[in-house]
């Protein structure tokens, strides 16, 4: 219907499922006063548009504009303006149904291409249940350029297609495009926004490097949406196949990759360079590491405004399903003590020689880290000491920086992952693939080194793929995989209580439903390594643990190659569908994807970046409860997981008071002039979008 108002704001259809039409007045959702809870007060006069016996054709929508102006009456508003507005808002309900409607006359649009006729007004959807803090986001993310921050799960998606619908009616002969880091999650991504707000499909394009150039020029033509990876979209605007100011909004997934000189941060940059007509929209569970992160991110992006929410907002309380976080330290056990304290004779060496030259500080062998030699090594680089002046010093100086920091990455891996991990790298380093010439000769040369790896080989050779001749044994004549580290006895042990106990739970309903194929765990680690024992290690526990390793694409060495993208695939929808019902994945697993319902997560490392930890938890209890078990090493690895919980917590806060934080001081406006004083009113209406089995099939 439409409402009375001053002149000059627009008009305001709003759609109810239940209240009958009223002819009360009341104001206008995009200028209501909102409550403590971010709602807001509604009209209560409405028309419904979902009577089961109305047809959606012609002859309706033509019912609806005839009854609007009767209302419209009533409350003595001017008819001729009501009955244009109300026709425009009615063509563009025609254009969710999947048809184009010609309702925008070129002499409707200003310079920059806005349709001041369709721009009365912007849509919200009442097809999926509101949410006052998605609808609040919304409000915001139309007129500024915003980061949005929302725990996994809670409709980041939902957010990008509305305000996408909008700026697709907006600027007719303008151009939307969707960034996401990887083609999976394009392709995701496209599906899911087309469910949402059934922008029509011949007016979509998925865009990939695989497409032909002309292929991509020939659909930034003739298409209007886009879904594509940021590589892609820079490639395009490079050859000139896409007129950077035809873009209108831009929607970036996973924007704290937005550092340094990702392909994020080239396109914004490239489109920024010829216009500033042109929103942008980034979305992200955690904008960055620390607070230097996410102000590198926030310029990067252009980002005027921030709406973050965490797990104790008040708004988003009742859609957060409980996250149960379970931290359990491990201690070493008496044969990795062992193995250690022969690391760290063999790391002397080599710290000693740097300390000796006066080129690395003296401290206790296990106290120093990747991160320091490094250090060290960038400062000899710059301020070499006055005592080492031949090249020749130099490079071998150079030479036992590169073996520590190697050897330090082995000694991480041997304190979190095990003594397996550990030999695999070892052996790596050894065989030459490691590409250290230098350090393969001065470690083969070392008595304590070749003594602690005989004492590996004989313990994992014949279970380390590709190492050694015992390797390739058959299966029945190889050593079964045991153990390396306590940590993979406690995983075990979680995995199959959490199976059992689901078991006899469900003890009372079919087979069917008893056998684990209802609950599903996933468990994370960094290294493939450690994904290839874990796996191997829950695969002696079938039928009941059904497990399957997920990885990225990359080939790492000889003997572990990387999974196909139809391959992560395949895995992915086997997992969902039930095929297996543990899934032990490295970081391609923690981002975007959806994987599906899990109930409960294994974090088999812990990481100091507080965006891994954010990514793994978001990947459970978002459709029901949810339980999250970090497994970390007594010492170290402990006090990193400490700190990142401490850093997640300090940058949630540092955003919320917005106090220590740089937003971009020219947001441009890129609705009318009286939408940028806040007269643009929101519009609730039911989009019958696709129906819910509706499957995005368009192609360029």
């Amino acid at each position: 219907m439409t409402m009375n108002g001053p002149k000059g704001k627009q008009t305001t259809l709003f759609q109810s499922w239940s209240r009958a039409p009223s002819t009360s007045t009341a104001s206008s959702v995009g200028t209501s006063k909102k409550t403590d809870f971010g709602s807001t007060e509604k009209s209560e006069v409405c028309v419904d548009l979902t009577e089961e016996e109305w047809d959606l054709d012609d002859e309706i929508y033509l019912q609806v504009d005839l009854d609007i102006e009767q209302i419209s009456d009533q409350s003595k508003v001017n008819p001729a303006s009501v009955s244009s507005r109300a026709a425009t808002t009615s063509s563009n309900q025609f254009t969710t149904f999947g048809q184009t409607g010609s309702g925008h006359d070129k002499q409707t649009c200003d310079a920059n291409g806005f349709d001041h006729s369709a721009g009365n007004v912007w849509i919200y959807p009442t097809n999926y249940p509101v949410r006052d803090y998605q609808y609040n986001i919304v409000q915001q993310a139309l007129f500024k350029n915003t980061m949005v921050t929302l725990p996994t799960g809670l409709g980041k998606t939902f957010i990008a297609a509305v305000v996408m619908y909008n700026f697709y009616r907006w600027y007719p002969q303008g151009k939307i495009a969707f960034m996401a880091p990887t083609k999976p999650l394009v392709a995701q991504q496209i599906e899911a926004c087309y469910n949402i707000m059934g922008i029509p499909q011949h007016d979509t394009a998925e865009l990939t490097g695989s497409m032909q150039p002309a292929a991509r020029r020939k659909a930034w033509e003739k298409k209007r949406v886009f879904f594509l990876t940021p590589q892609v979209m820079m490639n395009d605007l490079n050859r000139g196949a896409l007129p950077a100011v035809d873009i209108k909004c831009l929607v970036i997934d996973e924007a704290h990759k937005a550092m340094g000189n990702h392909a994020y941060c080239q396109v914004v940059k490239e489109l920024h360079r010829y216009s500033q007509q042109f929103r942008i929209l980034a979305l992200s569970a955690t904008p960055g590491g620390d607070i230097k992160s996410v102000q590198q991110v926030l310029n990067q992006l252009l980002i005027a405004h921030v709406e973050i929410r965490s797990e104790e907002s008040i708004d988003i309380q009742p859609y957060v399903h409980e996250r149960k976080v379970e931290k359990i330290v491990v201690k070493l056990d008496d044969e990795i003590k062992d193995i250690k304290e022969r690391y760290l004779q063999i790391l002397s060496t080599f710290t000693n020689r740097l300390v000796s030259n006066r080129v690395l500080y003296k401290r206790d062998v296990s106290s120093y880290s990747k991160f320091m030699i490094l250090k060290a090594r960038e400062d000899f680089r710059c301020n070499p000491p006055t005592n080492i002046q031949s090249k020749t010093q130099q490079g071998m100086l150079e030479g036992d920086f590169a073996t520590c920091i190697s050897l330090y990455h082995g000694y991480e891996l041997l304190l979190q992952h095990g003594m397996r991990s550990l030999y695999s790298f070892l052996n790596s380093m050894v065989d030459g693939s490691k590409g250290m010439s230098r350090g393969k000769s001065e470690l083969s040369r070392n008595s304590n080194f070749m003594e602690l790896m005989n004492k590996l080989e004989d313990k994992f050779s014949d279970t380390v793929d590709g190492v050694s001749t015992p390797g390739n044994l058959p299966n029945q004549l190889k050593k079964q995989y045991t153990p390396s580290h306590p940590k993979m006895c406690k995983l075990c042990e979680v995995v199959l209580d959490h199976f059992n106990k689901f078991n006899q739970d469900t003890a009372s309903t079919s087979n069917s439903e008893a056998n684990g194929s209802s609950t599903r765990i996933m468990i994370f680690s960094q290294y493939r390594d450690s994904v290839q024992e874990i796996t191997e290690i829950l695969n002696q526990h079938k039928p009941l643990v059904r497990v399957m390793s997920f990885i990225g694409q990359a080939s790492a060495g000889k003997s572990t190659k990387g999974f196909t993208q139809k391959e992560q695939l395949r895995v992915v929808k086997a997992f969902r569908e039930g095929g297996y019902n543990t899934l032990v994945s490295t970081c391609v697993g923690e981002e975007g994807l959806d994987i599906g319902d899990v109930d409960l997560i294994i974090c088999y490392d812990a990481h100091k970046s507080p965006i891994r930890l954010v990514q793994r938890m978001g990947r459970t209890g978002r459709k029901r409860q949810g339980r999250i078990v970090m497994l970390v090493t007594e010492g170290k690895e402990e006090a990193v997981y400490n700190q990142s919980q401490y850093s997640k917590k300090s940058i949630h806060r540092a955003m919320q008071n917005n106090k220590s934080l740089q937003l971009y001081p020219h947001n441009p406006r890129c609705a009318s002039e009286g939408s940028s004083r806040g007269e643009m009113h929101g519009s609730y209406w039911y989009l019958p979008s696709c129906s819910q089995n509706a499957h995005y099939s368009g192609q360029v």
